[in-house]
């Protein structure tokens, strides 16, 4: 058995994964919020909250099996986090999120910098930020780790980074797999003394050591996976070990990727040329504003999402004319860190729960679906395209995406493709530990199935075409062209 942890922004989850049956056979999770308190485009958490939930959600998942049978560990972590410990080994300061925008005007500094874009989530912002703003803090860092990174140091006692949670800090170099050593030094000279030793594709993190057991309640010694971020981790449990699979990821942000042989490069810098956690690529595109919209509708309104996406299967397609610009958390793709949600065409039968709710799943859905579009003018092929996260479940948004993309569309029998993705790439660390010659999709294959019934597209597909046309356009219009999301 394997030990899956995906640590969050909302939540940790656990999965433990059966490796002879493929299956997921326990279960648990803790939930956590932001700190509260900071201005506007704040976003941060302590990485202890992550330390104190792991052992948390762990327990509860293990609880369930013969701790005797697990045989690895695998960390999946919420990526472009910026862990900063001092001499030894403790938190300096919070750490700042993929969805903090404050460090807008740092990544503007770096991409005039450099001659390319760093975009605002990406770790160097943060960094630079951080030595900009609170230089007392910054003399006290050294070292420098992503949060799933910290997470493995704990169980550890050792400190890594592995590529494909590495290509998400904006001072990597994917196609050479190396830390770049121009960005870096536009950060701080001092930086690549920060940076802990760079794993290969199936190597391990190390072992846990007598705190990690501990806090698990696992055997000391237990192999650790090298782990990676979170959209690497979901790539290996939704199937993406293997070229011309792409998938959706549904959560708070959102994400669009495929596995790829090659690097692929995107010359806007809004398809981020990641590597994969299986020794490839994973060339990616993130939206900030996917859940976290819908989230907000059925909060103003006190209802809860099953009820709200019956009712809003019912309203029809383009909501009578309402179209919702999400932006509510900014935006990154389009970069737009500052932008704010816009509702267009309000009239007043639009003051309504389940029109909303459909707006904000169309809405959300346009600016991911221009990201697939965009991901396929550089020559990723859109077959079928698989959904994960926990939003996949929702029939009302399968059938958006396939009558955006114009494809079809499978949701993943399992939601936490991360988690799953995290026991997996265990699973075959451990496999190569015993000298076995075997990929990660060969491992990966057996535990991975689709929900049930293909989502085909269906006659609303030339409506939301045009719809997708409206809202590049009012994008345009409202940002500029420099903020539409197509070429």
């Amino acid at each position: 058995m394997f030990l899956g942890l995906d640590v969050g922004t909302q939540s940790t989850k656990a999965i433990v994964l059966d490796g002879a049956r493929g299956e997921i056979v326990a279960r648990g999770q803790q939930a956590y919020d932001l700190l509260p308190g900071l201005p506007p485009g704040h976003a941060e958490q302590h990485p202890d909250i992550w330390i104190d939930d792991v052992r948390t959600a762990a327990r509860a998942a293990l609880a369930q099996v013969d701790t005797a049978r697990v045989a690895g560990v695998g960390v999946s972590g919420q990526q472009h986090g910026c862990v900063v410990l001092d001499r030894e080994d403790r938190v300096v300061r919070p750490a700042k999120l993929w969805c903090d925008t404050s460090t807008a005007g740092e990544a503007a500094a770096l991409s005039a910098r450099l001659g390319r874009a760093v975009p605002t989530g990406f770790t160097a912002s943060k960094l630079l930020w951080l030595k900009t703003h609170e230089p007392r803090h910054w003399a006290q860092v050294a070292r420098v780790l992503l949060p799933h990174d910290y997470v493995n140091l704990r169980l550890c006692g050792r400190a890594t980074m592995e590529c494909g949670d590495a290509s998400g800090t904006g001072f990597f170099d994917p196609a050479a797999r190396a830390f770049d050593r121009a960005a870096m030094a536009a950060i701080d000279d001092r930086l690549p003394a920060l940076l802990p030793p760079l794993l290969a594709a199936g190597e391990p993190a190390g072992a846990l050591s007598a705190a990690g057991a501990l806090l698990l309640g696992l055997r000391q010694g237990t192999p650790v996976a090298a782990g990676g971020g979170d959209n690497m981790m979901a790539a290996i449990g939704s199937g993406a070990t293997r070229s011309g699979v792409v998938v959706v990821s549904l959560g708070t942000s959102g994400t669009v990727f495929a596995r790829s042989d090659v690097p692929v490069v995107d010359p806007a810098g809004l398809v981020a040329p990641f590597c994969s956690s299986d020794g490839a690529w994973l060339p990616l595109l993130c939206t900030m504003n996917v859940t976290g919209v819908t989230e907000a509708v059925r909060a103003a309104f006190g209802s809860d999402h099953g009820e709200l996406a019956g009712r809003a299967a019912a309203v029809a397609p383009g909501c009578d004319g309402l179209l919702w610009l999400p932006f509510l958390q900014g935006e990154r793709v389009p970069d737009l860190p500052g932008a704010t949600g816009t509702l267009l065409g309000m009239r007043t039968q639009h003051l309504d729960a389940a029109v909303l709710y459909r707006a904000a799943i169309e809405g959300t859905s346009c600016n991911l679906a221009l990201g697939a579009l965009r991901l396929a003018r550089l020559g990723i092929a859109l077959g079928e395209v698989r959904l994960c996260g926990g939003a996949s479940r929702n029939a009302l948004w399968r059938q958006v995406l396939a009558d955006m993309l114009a494809v079809r569309v499978v949701a993943m029998a399992e939601p936490e493709a991360a988690a799953l993705g995290a026991a997996i790439q265990a699973a075959w660390t451990v496999r190569r530990l015993r000298g076995e010659r075997v990929d990660c999709d060969a491992v990966a294959a057996p535990c991975v199935r689709a929900a049930g019934a293909v989502t085909a597209p269906s006659n609303h597909a030339p409506f939301y075409r045009d719809l997708l046309a409206r809202f590049d356009r009012e994008v345009r219009r409202q940002y500029g062209d420099a903020a539409g999301a197509l070429p």
